[in-house]
């Protein structure tokens, strides 16, 4: 375990050739994790965005990317499976978990999966295809974990926006601090690609001190010595995380002003 004061191994230290990306065979699931129990907007993976609950947005997001064979939600709660459902998605019921890659972690191993795993948050409405396009060509160049980062717009101060420095197409550090101090600054993107059999290995990890400073688990597997490519596309839309910001992609999305406190019914 690295130094909690140094910056960690961009090289993976040998947690076998998965982790390595070493022959890497491609049978690639993606799954949404989703909960009601946000603390800033309750209820979120069911908000209403022109006629769809959020998480189906995501959901249909995935599957029009084209470059996954099967997609599930990975839910703590009947009423988002319930939804899922109703639209012809699959979902999973996982119980509570710590955070969304131990539930997307839970659903491989119930499932019995053995390919590479797309972790994707379920507060991604307006989540481009091509993005998660761009995260499954990442796995096929042999990326152990591969993530995706855009130019930030705003405050790079701001601790509810996470930042990542990129050296030679890898991730050498996540922060919500302000990094690098004078720029460029790039937001990361709330999308995930593990090799076969990583993701188990990384939710496996103990807790490390800086991870739980700063609330981000990747760098828990960082400081283990995962590389973690990265991709920089030109734009991304952030993620739901307040109730201005379900407004503002309403908005964008052009949705009616009425109506809008109902969860959207499966059609």
């Amino acid at each position: 375990m690295g130094d909690t004061n140094s910056t960690p191994a961009l090289d993976p230290p040998g947690y076998g050739a998965a982790l390595r990306g070493e022959g890497v065979g491609l049978g690639l699931i993606a799954v949404i994790p989703a909960r009601l129990g946000s603390t800033r907007l309750p209820g979120k993976p069911l908000a209403d965005l022109c006629g769809l609950p959020m998480i189906e947005r995501v959901r249909r997001a995935v599957v029009a990317s084209d470059a996954c064979d099967r997609v599930v939600v990975a839910c703590e709660d009947a009423e988002i499976a319930t939804a899922v459902r109703a639209f012809g998605g699959e979902a999973v019921l996982t119980g509570p978990a710590a955070n969304g890659t131990i539930r997307v972690a839970r659903v491989v191993e119930m499932l019995g999966l053995e390919g590479a795993v797309l972790n994707v948050q379920g507060d991604l409405p307006l989540l481009e295809p091509e993005h998660v396009r761009r995260v499954v060509a990442l796995l096929e160049e042999s990326a152990p974990i591969a993530t995706l980062a855009a130019p930030l717009v705003g405050d790079p101060s701001d601790p509810d926006v996470v930042k990542v420095v990129v050296v030679d197409g890898r991730a050498a550090r996540f922060s919500r601090e302000r990094i690098p101090d004078r720029g460029p600054w790039l937001r990361h993107v709330g999308i995930y690609g593990f090799a076969p059999g990583v993701i188990s290995e990384m939710t496996a990890l103990p807790e490390h001190p800086i991870e739980t400073a700063e609330r981000l688990e990747q760098l828990r597997w960082m400081f283990a010595g995962a590389a973690i490519a990265v991709g920089v596309v030109d734009s991304a839309h952030p993620g739901v995380d307040t109730l201005e910001q379900l407004e503002e992609v309403r908005r964008i999305m052009g949705c009616p002003t009425s109506g809008r406190e109902k969860v959207a019914q499966g059609k």
